[in-house]
């Protein structure tokens, strides 16, 4: 069996790559990629735009944007991917890429994922740090944007990262749609090969979990790096650190 596995990477490798282009449109795991870092880089400024809407005071902004949070999150992604590629053209008339259907999709879902997560950073810093922006004279709005999101935007860093990791499985989903990514690309090389389903969705498999999990390691370790830094103990290793029973049994 692996020997099967690694004749069909040496065979299709092109096609996992970049699907069929130049002959056809980008496909492949380079799809998979350009997709999921263009819906996190377009929902980030909406995640940030949503979170300060449900925040606000002013019930006309909070309320429909609480609605839309809670709506979006309650829906499976399958179901709205499904009302975005069979809705849009009976309501227009125009057909729209399976590929952009996909990206918009992908952006509003994960925009209101990450929504809760800036807004959970926020609430987390508390009202001090707001009141003692205000104090040097700052706006409201003055200290929300040099103040309160720098901080709370650094804080969830890891958070942001756990997102795009699911970002990059949820692409997957888009084979329903026939976006040629790198599922697409994997179903491709099973419908030619037929008698080896299990050899082509491993290394499927493979390919996914490689991705997902070095950027889960990044978010681990940028979560202890935060977390040392919030610490103080940002103590460089090697570096020789007195002992506590050291300290403690000095005479005072």
């Amino acid at each position: 069996m692996i020997g099967d596995i690694i004749k069909i990477v040496q065979d299709y490798w092109l096609l996992l790559l970049i699907g069929q282009y130049p002959n056809g449109p980008l496909g492949g795991l380079a799809a998979t990629i350009l997709l999921s870092v263009s819906a996190i880089a377009l929902a980030f400024p909406v995640s940030i735009l949503l979170a300060l809407a449900r925040l606000s005071k002013l019930p006309i902004l909070s309320f429909p944007v609480t609605a839309l949070v809670y709506f979006t999150r309650g829906v499976p992604l399958l179901m709205l991917i499904l009302w975005g590629y069979f809705l849009v053209p009976l309501l227009t008339g125009a057909s729209v890429p399976a590929f952009m259907t996909m990206l918009v999709t992908l952006v509003v879902y994960q925009g209101a994922f990450l929504s809760e997560v800036v807004r959970g950073g926020i609430v987390a810093l508390g009202q001090g740090q707001m009141e003692a922006a205000r104090a040097l004279g700052h706006s409201n709005l003055s200290a929300m944007r040099y103040v309160i999101l720098p901080q709370a935007l650094y804080n969830v860093i890891p958070s942001i990262i756990s997102v795009f990791v699911s970002t990059i499985k949820d692409t997957t989903l888009g084979y329903v749609i026939n976006v040629p990514d790198l599922t697409f690309a994997a179903s491709q090389i099973n419908n030619q090969l037929l008698t080896q389903p299990f050899q082509v969705f491993f290394i499927l498999a493979a390919v996914y979990y490689a991705i997902c999990w070095s950027l889960t390691l990044v978010a681990t370790m940028t979560e202890r790096h935060i977390t040392r830094k919030r610490a103080g103990a940002n103590i460089p290793i090697g570096a020789n650190v007195p002992k506590l029973e050291a300290l403690t049994d000095q005479p005072s």
